[in-house]
């Protein structure tokens, strides 16, 4: 092929330095504006130290400045600035209109390393020496680097958590015995025992995020805003250690984010929803982008009555209604995951119910899949699961017999009927045939919602919600029952088993895709002939796919692990880049999922399926909750 890559343009950078400060909890409190096309509020973060500093803490020296210097290199740098707005003083349930902002000549402009600054700022910037020295103390501070782009950041605050009532219960751990009471140092170990409670207090933890995150600021933090990057230091904090694990950044998206998309849906009706955009959710919120970053969150979000709040939570939210005309969604997640994996859609969405016999009717045929006997003899003891802990469903009794989750299916008003017609029916069929294959549901329930006609994919899943397309449902049960296969496949490979480095997306993709065919034909209950007959047709056809797709595709974007030996190796930092991950034409490619697919066919085939898929559930049982890479290193 003629064209050439730029990675400059065509790399997609992760430039959080996670291996100093590592995010593990994210409070969001949102206003969704469609007037102005505009959420905005305050997310708190809550920190633990990053694997690297703690390493180099027990060498006996400290290796702060390296990191600086290396963000240095792959941004420009750019003055500090704090805006001089007193948002302690405006409500957390404010509007997103309630701020000031200059911004309308806020063009990026281009420096010598092609690099761009975020130039909106809050009116009224601090030009003090306080704020910009950097030249006596700014290259000795440490650095936190948050993945950000499209938002307009208004104020950074360190959150007093030692103000909240009863948190004096974390200040008596055996962990905090010889450590100094100084209140910055207090605030810092609460955090640290906050986010380090063991799995059967989760909603004890929970309760603390949610105060705490109410709690007061104790003073502005220095910011600046690049390209890719919101940067964050505090005067004369020079580590990691030392640096606030709680802080609040106060922001508004832009209505040109490219996080969100803002649009009607099919009956016409203002919505907004995430994408799935290659720069996943920075333009959403500031947050820690590498996979590594696994995380939990909670989520309240306001907006005007008439208007349903999907996310990415554990709980079916029901609105509160907080002032005439405004109602309050609040969701949460227990199960640590990457941030890209939060989900959020906002619109007139309506949910697709059935008759109460026919519903019955539909999950007795699906609860008829039995569990495999392969899968019943297993024993799951707290030591087989080996990810970092957390209330976990294969650890749960009652999770591992649950062959149907909750479900939901949400759609505009003009889907309704051919939803309730094709969709609805299908959904519990595809869930249990999925249990019969793989066994425990790693989440603990499921909306799907048809989003709106400018989705560029067939589906996309995320934890505890699936997006289809609306091209799914002309199709009849066929077409809608695979897709909804494979985004049911995803909550395994993909999200309860994610890939360590970005560019392996073959492992979620390929697998999904494999299963897709597992997965529907247990849901029709076809015989041996017609499945090998239905497979071998599917197979032929993305073997067509795949040959075009290789003759004319650019060479580079068609390898499965494009870093090579360098796959899933970060920088000292934690910062990296997802190879080609921003070149356009990647998006719409098919070749890491067939690559994937054809993988796994082989791989199936040559050991027979009956033992493949034995061993699938045994990979599921052993990496659910962890990062993977294509080349693991024992299983």
């Amino acid at each position: 092929m003629e064209t050439q890559l730029d990675p400059m343009k065509d790399d997609l950078p992760l430039m959080a330095n996670t291996s100093y400060m590592l995010l593990k909890h994210y409070v969001l409190d949102l206003d969704v504006d469609f007037k102005s096309k505009v959420i905005g509020g305050s997310i708190v973060l809550f920190f633990e130290t990053g694997s690297q500093y703690r390493k180099t803490i027990s060498a006996g020296k400290e290796c702060c400045q390296s990191q600086f210097d290396e963000t240095c290199k792959m941004r420009a740098s750019e003055p500090c600035h704090i805006p001089m707005i007193n948002v302690s003083t405006c409500s957390s349930k404010m509007e997103c209109n309630d701020f000031a902002v200059s911004g309308k000549d806020e063009e990026a402009t281009s420096d010598e390393n092609s690099n761009h600054s975020n130039n909106e700022q809050a009116s009224g910037i601090s030009s003090s020496k306080d704020c910009c020295d950097t030249e006596d103390h700014g290259n000795k501070d440490f650095l936190l680097v948050l993945d950000c782009c499209d938002l307009s950041v208004l104020k950074v605050e360190e959150v007093d958590v030692a103000a909240v009532s009863g948190i004096e219960k974390f200040t008596r751990s055996a962990k905090l015995t010889g450590v100094s009471k100084e209140l910055e140092n207090l605030r810092n170990q609460i955090v640290l025992e906050l986010v380090t409670l063991p799995a059967d207090r989760w909603k004890e933890q929970l309760y603390y995020f949610t105060h705490c995150s109410q709690a007061p600021g104790c003073g502005e933090l220095l910011f600046s805003t690049g390209t890719w990057s919101l940067e964050i230091r505090k005067s004369g904090i020079q580590s990691p250690a030392d640096f606030p694990h709680a802080i609040r950044i106060w922001y508004k998206t832009k209505p040109e984010g490219r996080s969100v998309t803002w649009t009607t849906d099919q009956s016409g009706r203002p919505c907004v929803y995430t994408m799935g955009s290659p720069i996943n959710n920075r333009a959403l919120f500031p947050c820690q982008e590498p996979p590594t970053a696994l995380s939990t969150w909670q989520a309240s979000v306001r907006t005007a009555a008439g208007f349903v709040v999907l996310m990415s939570g554990e709980n079916s939210a029901e609105p509160v209604q907080l002032r005439e005309g405004i109602l309050s969604w609040y969701y949460y997640v227990s199960m640590p995951m990457p941030a890209s994996t939060f989900t959020i859609a906002v619109g007139c969405w309506q949910e697709v119910k059935q008759q109460s016999f026919k519903q019955k009717a539909a999950i007795g045929t699906s609860t008829e899949f039995s569990l495999p006997s392969s899968q019943t003899d297993l024993r799951w003891h707290e030591e087989i699961c080996g990810h970092m802990e957390y209330p976990c469903r294969f650890q749960n009794p009652a999770a591992r017999l649950q062959a149907v989750i909750p479900y939901r299916v949400f759609a505009p008003w003009c889907l309704m009927e051919s939803c309730e017609e094709y969709l609805l029916q299908l959904v519990p069929q595809c869930l249990s045939a999925a249990y019969a294959t793989l066994g425990t549901h790693p989440f603990s329930r499921l909306d799907v919602l048809i989003v709106p006609s400018n989705f560029s994919s067939l589906g996309m899943a995320s934890p505890h919600i699936i997006f289809l397309s609306q091209s799914v449902l002309p199709g009849g049960s066929h077409l809608c029952g695979t897709r909804l296969c494979h985004e049911i496949a995803h909550a395994w490979f993909g999200l309860a088993i994610g890939a360590r480095d970005w560019t392996e997306e073959w492992i979620s993709e390929g697998f999904a895709t494999f299963l897709e065919d597992i997965f529907w034909a247990r849901a029709q209950q076809l015989s041996h002939d017609e499945i090998k007959e239905q497979q071998e047709l599917k197979a032929l056809l993305r073997w067509r796919r795949l040959r075009d797709e290789v003759q004319n595709s650019e060479e580079e974007l068609q390898v499965l692990r494009p870093k090579k030996e360098s796959t899933g190796e970060v920088s000292e930092s934690g910062a990296s880049v997802v190879k080609y991950g921003l070149k356009a034409e990647k998006i719409f490619m098919q070749v890491h999922y067939l690559k994937g697919y054809f993988l796994l066919r082989y791989l199936a085939r040559r050991i027979g399926e009956v033992s493949y898929l034995a061993s699938l559930r045994k990979f599921v049982v052993k990496f659910h909750g962890q990062l993977v890479l294509s080349q693991l290193e024992e299983f």
